[in-house]
């Protein structure tokens, strides 16, 4: 914890709150969200910018436009770059750190976790690529490519591709509609003035949580923190707003992809948001479904042989999302057949419920997963940041309790209300190559 002293002690530094040893800032002069877990005996630290921005506020025509900025964005800024023998990934990685960013629906992270004494040059690195990174063209041509491949090994993979038609089945007018990494048409034309546009529309520190975990003294942070991003001011205007919300489904929608790959089927319905109060139980019901060998679609599908895998999901998102299911088929399988298997476990659910001994090895399994999440200064960042990205940092702390206290009933009342036909999604993936 910060002592008393640095909570009070740093002018231009709001104290916010704090919950399970996680303490959250606000630098005065641009709005910064500061998250702060120190572990002043850690050797190392973690650093983490999560820019409120992902392919939620995309559109047609500059789809994948963070990921394709993520990628522009590790060519250099004002300060660190290439010309000047300062490349950002040189001066960290010399000094032994792991350095990377991810991109998703809902946010865009950038991170480095280093020797403790270096956490300092991590800070300043991000303070200057917030405002300051070159979006050029020369960059932008030598990268598309890169990103075009990525494109193209997605497709390449069969449940990738099936799960891309799926959400875009799924959501017609929001723009989970399409996937993260984008078009592939606008992640080839899409110019770099747009690319320039989205950058300066979003990626201000009023739309960003910068996170430190480990070894670190809170005061000294804090003022670094102060140093390096009090350099920026807030958004000269409004962040642009994601308004768009999806109508009501009025009925089963259903997809198919015919390639070359294995034999799958996909079935997804629609769920809520990460923050809504029944995500418990829909998390809960996805490990009962299929978590181990005991598991209910494991013991319909593998130990029968009638399939190579299952993998269930209650995806966990900002705005309304969906459960899904994927089966890859055994050979004699056939999609119907499967398909016709798992809403049958699903209505069984629906109207039996699920057991004590479920329920209890369920919320083991729970536990241990929500344990993982502080195992290491990269998992806790990584975890942190997900949440920022519902909207709530503090579910990280509040979470472990809810999902305890999960009934049978909660997960026989969830299955009742979402597992619906006409909110429903249902994708075949029928390989040519067989």
């Amino acid at each position: 914890m910060a002592t008393s002293k640095a909570k009070r002690g740093i002018p231009g530094i709001s104290f916010v709150q704090a919950q399970g040893g996680i303490e959250e800032y606000r630098l005065d002069k641009n709005g910064l969200r500061i998250l702060l877990v120190p572990d002043e005996a850690s050797p190392v630290a973690g650093c983490m910018v999560t820019y409120h921005v992902g392919s939620r506020n995309e559109a047609i025509g500059y789809t994948g436009a963070t990921h394709l900025l993520e990628h522009l964005m590790f060519k250099g800024s004002e300060k660190f770059n290439p010309e000047h023998g300062t490349a950002l990934d040189m001066l960290l990685e010399e000094r032994g750190a792991m350095i990377n960013a991810t991109t998703w629906l809902d946010r865009t992270n950038y991170y480095e976790v280093v020797p403790r004494e270096a956490l300092p040059l991590a800070i300043e690195i991000e303070a200057d690529r917030m405002r300051t990174a070159r979006i050029v063209e020369a960059d932008r041509q030598s990268e598309m490519p890169v990103v075009r491949n990525e494109f193209e090994r997605g497709e390449n993979l069969p449940m990738e591709a099936l799960d891309k038609e799926l959400w875009a089945a799924a959501f017609l007018a929001h723009p989970y509609h399409h996937s993260t990494i984008g078009w592939r048409s606008d992640i080839e034309g899409v110019s770099i003035e747009r690319l320039k546009q989205f950058y300066d529309d979003f990626y201000w520190p009023d739309n960003a949580t910068l996170t430190l975990a480990g070894g670190f003294d809170t005061a000294k942070a804090l003022n670094l923190i102060k140093r390096e991003f009090g350099r920026h001011p807030k958004a000269p205007r409004p962040i642009p707003p994601m308004y768009t919300e999806e109508p009501k489904q009025e009925g089963q929608r259903r997809v198919v992809v015919k390639r070359s790959g294995a034999h799958m089927v996909g079935i997804a319905h629609k769920i809520p948001h990460a923050l809504h109060p029944d995500m418990p139980a829909l998390l809960m019901l996805s490990h009962i479904l299929m978590s181990d060998k005991t598991s209910r679609l494991y013991r319909a599908f593998i130990d029968t042989a009638r399939a190579t895998e299952v993998v269930v999901a209650a995806n966990e998102f900002h705005d309304p999302s969906l459960f899904q299911t994927y089966v890859t088929l055994a050979p004699k399988m056939t999609h119907e057949k499967a398909e016709a298997l798992v809403l049958a476990e699903y209505r069984k659910v629906v109207e039996e419920g699920v057991t004590a001994i479920e329920l209890a090895r369920a919320k083991r399994a729970v536990r241990g997963a929500v344990a993982e999440r502080r195992d290491g200064t990269y998992a806790l960042l990584s975890s942190l940041n997900e949440e920022i990205a519902h909207g709530d940092w503090t579910r990280f702390v509040t979470l472990p309790k809810a999902l305890e206290a999960v009934t049978r009933a909660d997960i026989k009342r969830v299955a009742k209300a979402y597992f619906v036909e006409d909110r429903s999604v249902v994708g075949y993936f029928v390989a040519t190559n067989l």
